[in-house]
């Protein structure tokens, strides 16, 4: 084997990972030694990055989509000097560590996204390349390229196979994202054993059809071949590009090379040996890298920071002759710049007539897009359902870059991706949206948005048995209680105007906070008790004229003029109760305790909800004894207001079941 600086480089992140699994004795050493010479290769020699400024707004970004292989992810932080010392490599999956199983943004600088599950890295990468497109046409100038970068992106046969880099890749194709570059790491391997028990198919005809430029390395190894090809992909200018480059999991291992079984366990004490020997390594001591390697890998990042140096030259030069644009990037990059909208009494009043809340909140994006020029987003072919789309404002296509509306097609799982994607890559704020019932199919993506602290905004209609005709195919039941459950993620359904601005509000104004706003498709009407207290998660809408209530109804969306109307006529009968809405149950719960206790005081334990939705999770605020008015089955096909009729969401019921509380 070659003992150029090269070679022993690569061979230093074979170790280093290699080192850290066997003392782990925990993770996947298969993927860092059969991809290590393509992300040496790629990080050392094409890549713009800049290890003294993780952050810099124009570098390119790097995805390690098969996460699980984060040990070579890992080796090249700390070999380029991203701040990962030995003892974190020591501390690989360890509690508390900066070296977790698999990459966390937000955790370990240098991450630039969260991959767990398989292929979703490939569609996060999607999206950072669409916003790069999208922010290149609305920055570039003539001899000021400001915007002007690359998304690579790593992963196996697993991320291939699964269906979300389907939907990504076809997005991908149709848009021409000509600077994105996938690296694909072909070894034939998973954890059954050979790919051909369950995946045939030829990977280049199939990114052929999606638009991509294809090409293909026959030796992992062959450093020169690599850089030739992504030398080659960079050259298309039309097409994103796929390079798919065979390697051998566990390469250099002489037991475990080939094998299923370098994939997801440590290679034993024996094999690291062997492996050290067969690579030449001489030290034997873990985690142990030559001096020179280190002043090799610090020689390269101090040419990387010219790179940034000239950028940011360029940049001052581009702030001095487009003053106008630089007021709009520091605009776009203004992570407080929706924080006026409280103020904005416009903003506040979207609706006086009754309305559904998609239509509201369609009016509250158009608003806020003339205040949010960086607002850009859309649907997955449901944009005149759910009203997100933005006038005058344009497509975003291959053809016409510039436009900020986006048509993910049907595609609701790459969707949230890909949205996930376009907010990790910055200066934009992007909003997906879908029917609620398809929110099962965005809940994975959605669980990373939550997990990585993106604060994508998810819009999501059609929110109840209120769809009607179309059926329990189409009629969400339990997936407001699925949103409820995601640690990190809020979910709002709001009664009217003021409370759907309220959940606009906070979307737009949250750093570290995914929002959904769950709406209707039919009509409700503007509440008089309704105010900015929404975005306190529940207030009082309409009071008991008694200190202490008889009773209370919790109620959100649709059903809170149900309990609106119980209300009065419980009055008839003598009966004096609360009406609580309770928009968000994430944000009542960041409420101090006297504020919840305020709202719902201990001393009243008569306590009814109402929400044309699953009644699960209600015990919390009803209590045990409480009675949750709802959905306890599946809905049915038929007129809206019979279906809330069939199934018992009416205010007749509300008053009963108050009465039977008391």
């Amino acid at each position: 084997m070659s003992n150029s600086i090269d070679a022993r480089s690569i061979n230093a992140i074979r170790i280093l990972s290699a080192d850290a699994i066997q003392k782990a004795n925990s993770g996947h050493p298969g993927l860092p030694l059969g991809a290590a010479p393509a992300a040496y290769t790629l990080w050392s020699k094409v890549m713009n990055h800049n290890p003294k400024d993780p952050n810099w707004a124009n570098r390119d970004r790097f995805i390690l989509s098969g996460g699980h292989g984060s040990m070579l992810l890992y080796s090249l932080l700390h070999l380029f000097g991203y701040g990962l010392t030995k003892d974190d490599l020591a501390n690989f999956r360890q509690l508390g560590s900066l070296t977790p199983g698999h990459p966390e943004y937000r955790h370990t600088v240098g991450v630039e996204a969260t991959t767990g599950p398989l292929g979703a890295g490939m569609a996060m990468a999607v999206g950072m390349a669409m916003a790069e497109k999208h922010l290149a046409s609305v920055f570039n100038k003539e001899n000021y390229p400001v915007v002007d970068h690359y998304t690579y992106v790593l992963g196996g046969d697993g991320c291939m196979m699964e269906g979300i880099s389907y939907e990504a890749f076809s997005l991908a194709g149709t848009l021409g994202l000509s600077k994105l570059i996938v690296l694909y790491d072909s070894n034939d391997i998973s954890i059954e054993g050979g790919t051909n028990i369950a995946f045939r198919e030829s990977v280049q005809k199939r990114f052929e059809a999606f638009g991509f430029q294809t090409l293909r390395v026959e030796d992992g190894n062959d450093t020169a071949a690599i850089l030739a090809a992504i030398e080659e992909a960079k050259a298309d200018t039309t097409r994103p590009s796929m390079i798919e480059i065979k390697t051998k999991i566990g390469a250099g291992c002489p037991a475990k090379e080939g094998k299923a079984s370098a994939h997801g366990e440590p290679l034993g004490v024996e094999n690291v040996a062997a492996l050290r020997e067969n690579l030449g390594w001489e030290d034997s001591t873990p985690f142990a890298v030559p001096q020179d390697i280190y002043d090799h890998f610090a020689a390269i990042a101090d040419e990387k920071q010219k790179n940034e140096d000239a950028w940011n030259r360029l940049f001052a030069d581009y702030r001095t002759a487009f003053p106008d644009m630089a007021e709009l990037w520091d605009t776009y990059h203004d992570e407080d710049s929706a924080a006026a909208l409280l103020e904005d009494e416009n903003f506040w009043k979207l609706s006086d007539a009754a309305d559904s809340t998609r239509n509201i909140s369609g009016k509250a994006i158009n608003y806020a897009k003339t205040k949010l020029p960086n607002l850009f987003g859309g649907a997955a072919d449901l944009a005149p359902s759910t009203k997100t789309y933005m006038k005058d404002l344009g497509d975003f296509s291959k053809e016409t870059p510039e436009g900020s509306n986006l048509h993910f097609g049907v595609r609701e799982l790459a969707m949230a991706a890909i949205g996930n994607g376009i907010r990790l890559h910055g200066g934009l704020r992007p909003f997906v949206s879908t029917f609620f019932v398809f929110s099962d199919y965005v809940k994975p993506m959605a669980r990373l948005s939550a997990l990585m602290q993106v604060p994508l905004t998810y819009v999501l209609t059609h929110d109840s048995i209120g769809v009607g005709e179309d059926g329990p195919t189409h009629e969400p039941i339990e997936q407001l209680a699925m949103l409820r459950a995601l640690p990190n993620f809020y979910a709002f359904r709001p009664a009217d105007a003021t409370e759907t601005a309220a959940a606009w509000y906070f979307a737009l104004n949250s750093k570290t906070i995914p929002t959904a706003l769950v709406l209707t498709r039919q009509n409700l009407p503007q509440l008089a008790g309704s105010s900015k207290d929404a975005l306190k998660g529940a207030y009082i809408l309409e009071d008991s004229t008694k200190d202490t209530p008889d009773a209370i109804i919790i109620a959100t969306g649709s059903e809170v003029q149900l309990a609106v109307e119980a209300r009065e006529k419980l009055l008839i009968d003598g009966i004096d109760v609360r009406v609580v809405s309770m928009p968000c149950m994430d944000l009542f719960r960041d409420q101090p305790a006297e504020y919840q206790e305020q709202i719902l005081p201990s001393a009243v334990t008569a306590r009814v909800s109402v929400e044309a939705l699953t009644t699960f999770g209600w015990e919390r605020y009803v209590g045990l004894n409480g009675k949750a008015v709802g959905m306890t089955g599946f809905g049915a096909s038929g007129p809206a207001n019979e279906l809330f009729r069939h199934f018992g969401i009416t205010t007749d019921a509300v008053i009963a079941a108050v009465k039977e509380q008391l």
